[in-house]
């Protein structure tokens, strides 16, 4: 298996975009499969790569990233050095950060022998659930969409997070990061660009207007995104597919660092389903 990691991709808001590819070197077209992390993850967090090994091993073209602005760095993709770009983040950077990455693998050269740039499908963990949805509904490439334990409104997490004032009169509001023990800095910035971008953000619309296959996986033990989210998605996409995962929690039972060889049970199901779906 060819495995290359924290190379950089062009975006459009001035900070590479740190990606790994995992893909077995065949000289044959593969179908891509981009995941797309959530709210302070990274691309390296606990089991991911084990999970790109099995997509690879199953034939696929697997991309994953760090959004350029989540607050890691290429000398430190796996922790938040950067705390002001993670602070100057937003959900339409990252929009536009998935979309330089389909740009990217669309017309790579290096890669032109191993990828099917027509079958593009792309996965969305938590708050990259919502990212992909509202992608999928702007951008035609994409052939297929995942979400796990995906979130079903941005706004919600938005203009209701502490007092609206106070943060416009500090510019700045403050949450702990349990993991690293930061203080993560979100920006008033964040806000006004949902304010101004709402019509772009508004995953209920995009999740409606979906025309291509969607498969939605939650663990009914998830406390962070509460399983009523998936159904929400479930609701306004019919057609959809919907999986429940017994017993897991928001992150499928694993953890950081993640040290086995092997995923949980849960996440080697949630594998299974991915890939039986994209073949």
């Amino acid at each position: 298996m060819k495995i290359i990691k924290n190379f950089l991709v062009k975006g459009k808001h001035n900070k590479p975009i740190v990606t790994d590819v995992f893909y077995k070197e065949e000289h044959q077209p593969k179908k891509i499969v981009v995941f797309c992390h959530g709210y302070k993850g990274f691309k390296d967090w606990g089991a991911w790569n084990l999970m790109a090994e099995a997509f690879a091993n199953a034939g696929f073209f697997f991309i994953k990233f760090n959004f350029s602005h989540n607050g890691g760095t290429l000398e430190h993709p796996i922790d938040f050095p950067d705390l002001e770009a993670f602070g100057n983040n937003n959900y339409s950077k990252e929009l536009d950060d998935l979309g330089s990455i389909i740009d990217w693998i669309s017309s790579e050269e290096k890669f032109k022998n191993e990828v099917d740039a027509n079958d593009i499908s792309i996965i969305g963990h938590s708050r990259g659930g919502g990212i992909v949805l509202l992608k999928t509904n702007e951008d035609p490439r994409v052939k297929k969409v995942i979400t796990l334990a995906g979130v079903c409104d941005f706004e919600k997490r938005t203009a209701t997070v502490g007092d609206l004032e106070e943060w416009k009169q500090k510019g700045v509001k403050y949450v702990l990061n349990g993991r690293t023990k930061q203080n993560m800095p979100h920006f008033y910035q964040f806000y006004e660009d949902f304010i101004q971008n709402k019509k772009r953000l508004d995953v209920k619309k995009a999740t409606e207007n979906l025309k291509i296959p969607h498969l939605i996986i939650h663990g009914d033990k998830d406390t962070s995104v509460l399983i009523n989210e998936a159904e929400n998605l479930k609701k306004w996409h019919p057609k959809s597919q919907f999986e429940i995962i017994e017993n897991a929690n928001h992150v499928f039972n694993v953890s950081h660092p993640w040290q086995e060889k092997t995923v949980s049970k849960e996440l080697a199901k949630v594998t299974q389903l991915c890939i039986d779906f994209l073949k």
